[in-house]
């Protein structure tokens, strides 16, 4: 089934972002270049895209009213955030508010299990999955569970990201302890997939059906947070069409306007296996700002704003990008390895102005490379410089 936007409308100048953080504040370059005004949606005057936007309105992502508010200010709205109330925006729809990717969009993702419904109904492959409602017994947990093999991953179904809300249960006396630690709510157990990479690909799709690919990535998390992106992925490439066609089969079958990350898993015998998707600019696409000709920020914004979809390529043999999260240290610490990391050649630091606390996205370091050189080897220095790692 393919899910519907609002038809394509002339002159929009003006765009609205749901969510203020990060993702909507690197929008503002391409915004300036490309003419458009953005106006944000995000709780607090200190977050990092209100420095950028001509416009900020000061509520909650989820606020009904204060997207309401943002409605009456904009052209268009997208966003940096899927976290919102679908419902509730619903009336906003219905009398004429575009929302770029469409309402049925953000819902569908906002609940990991209609995901994969929706990804085995268009032909994506799933990992094997079992769902739980939260009023099964322990005894039909552990049939579940057993159906799938152990280990097993039992992930929230709603407002988790980035590792957060996902368990890996390694044995069956660790099950029933595991879902209460869930309080019992609706979860996904999903097969482990023992994967040799994790992959991922950013898609854009306008309202006119233009498809932009950009290069499969390969992303290496640490505690289940991403640290590194190398760009292209080293695979085979029939893994990397692969990822491409589906990539290409998720936009056009969600009817998208504006830029999707779809994430995968690469097993061993080189099948892909689609984990989850976030209809949004994405940490995985950040590489984009200085190694595309089009970074996935302009093109959100091409998308959503009817401009023509700019091209995805590289324009560097290869790239890396690492992801700086906030240390146990002090604020002058944390600014002394920025220095440090700012003297590098060929690397460009982007600093979020977020409060430090550890574990925190904070910024990113991207490294535009040669033919010559070893991403693996970059990343690892530019890691060592940050957290301390041999």
């Amino acid at each position: 089934m393919a899910l519907s936007n609002p038809a394509a409308q002339p002159s929009i100048r003006r765009i609205g972002v749901i969510g203020g953080g990060q993702l909507a504040w690197m929008m503002g370059p391409a915004a300036q270049r490309l003419g458009l005004d953005l106006v944000v949606q995000t709780p607090n005057e200190a977050d990092p895209a209100v420095a950028i936007a001509q416009a900020a309105v000061l509520a909650p992502v989820d606020d009904v009213a204060g997207t309401t508010r943002l409605a009456d200010q904009c052209d268009v709205i997208t966003f940096e955030n899927e976290f919102i109330d679908c419902a509730g925006l619903q009336p906003l729809a219905d009398r004429g508010v575009i929302f770029r990717p469409g309402l049925e969009v953000l819902d569908l993702v906002l609940d990991k299990r209609h995901q994969r419904e929706f990804f085995a109904r268009i032909g994506l492959p799933n990992p094997r999955y079992a769902v739980l409602e939260g009023t099964e017994s322990e005894v039909e947990l552990h049939q579940k569970a057993a159906e799938l093999g152990f280990p097993v991953v039992m992930k929230t179904r709603r407002l988790g990201y980035d590792g957060y809300g996902t368990v890996v249960v390694r044995t069956p006396e660790d099950l029933v302890g595991t879902w209460n630690g869930f309080e019992r709510n609706p979860v996904l157990l999903e097969e482990f997939v023992p994967f040799t990479k994790e992959l991922a690909i950013m898609v854009a799709r306008s309202a006119t059906g233009e498809v932009a690919l950009y290069p499969t990535v390969e992303t290496v998390q640490v505690n289940q947070v991403c640290r590194r992106v190398v760009a292209p992925a080293v695979v085979n490439p029939w893994v990397a069409e692969t990822m491409a066609q589906l990539g290409r089969t998720l936009a056009e079958q969600l009817d998208l306007v504006g830029i999707v990350g779809m994430e995968c898993f690469l097993t061993e015998d080189d099948q892909v296996l689609v984990n989850e998707i976030a209809p949004r600019t994405h940490n995985s696409g950040h590489y984009s700002l200085d190694a595309c000709a089009t970074s996935q920020f302009e093109q959100q914004l091409r998308a959503v704003s009817d401009l023509p979809l700019g091209s995805p390529q590289l324009t560097c043999a290869q790239a890396v990008m690492v992801n700086l999260l906030g240390l146990a240290e002090s604020e002058a610490s944390h600014q002394q390895k920025i220095a440090q990391l700012q003297q590098r050649p060929n690397a460009t630091l982007y600093w979020y102005n977020k409060g430090i606390r550890p574990g925190r996205k904070l910024g990113h370091v991207t490294l535009c490379l040669g033919v010559e050189d070893d991403p693996v080897a970059v990343a690892e220095e530019v890691e060592a410089r940050w957290y301390g790692e041999a």
